[in-house]
């Protein structure tokens, strides 16, 4: 069973789904593989203490913090994706990786391309921050959520691309 609510950030409207424990999706609404991690149907609640510190957390961030994340996440995907994720988590505020970077950390015979799918498939925007990752050459590339929105959150990060 999985739960929802909504969080108005700066940027977008945002649909927040955990499974009572842990957040399982953080997405902007109509991005591109919005909700394909859940695979049952969501009962809307507000008040989970998980919520909470998710909305405090995007609230922090969101005025120019960088807070810990307190709470747990549970992205729902392949073991590959997870790894992907797990990098992705990895990558200190402020700063990317490119595709090709992550894709090494991996394995030397690992490809960008198949690093981008899983990156395409984050199910928790912002918290794994895939909007960390750009092209092989430094430049802003896809982003599920609308490459505005990518921009939008590597400066509040304070993160120049070419």
């Amino acid at each position: 069973m999985y739960y929802s609510t909504c969080y108005a950030s700066p940027i977008g409207e945002m649909l927040i789904v955990s499974d009572g424990e842990a957040i399982c999706g953080v997405w902007f609404l109509g991005q591109k593989h919005f909700k394909s991690s859940i695979s049952s149907d969501l009962i809307e609640s507000d008040d989970l203490a998980i919520f909470k510190k998710a909305k405090i957390w995007l609230d922090r961030y969101f005025n120019g913090e960088n807070p810990n994340i307190d709470f747990k996440l549970k992205p729902e995907g392949s073991e590959f994706r997870k790894r992907v994720w797990k990098i992705l988590s990895e990558i200190p505020y402020g700063e990317t990786l490119t595709y090709g970077e992550i894709a090494q950390k991996i394995s030397p015979s690992m490809s960008a391309q198949a690093v981008g799918g899983a990156v395409g498939h984050n199910p928790i925007a912002i918290l794994i921050p895939c909007h960390r990752v750009l092209g092989s050459n430094g430049k802003l590339t896809g982003y599920a959520g609308g490459l505005d929105k990518k921009m939008e959150l590597l400066k509040l990060e304070d993160i120049n691309y070419f």
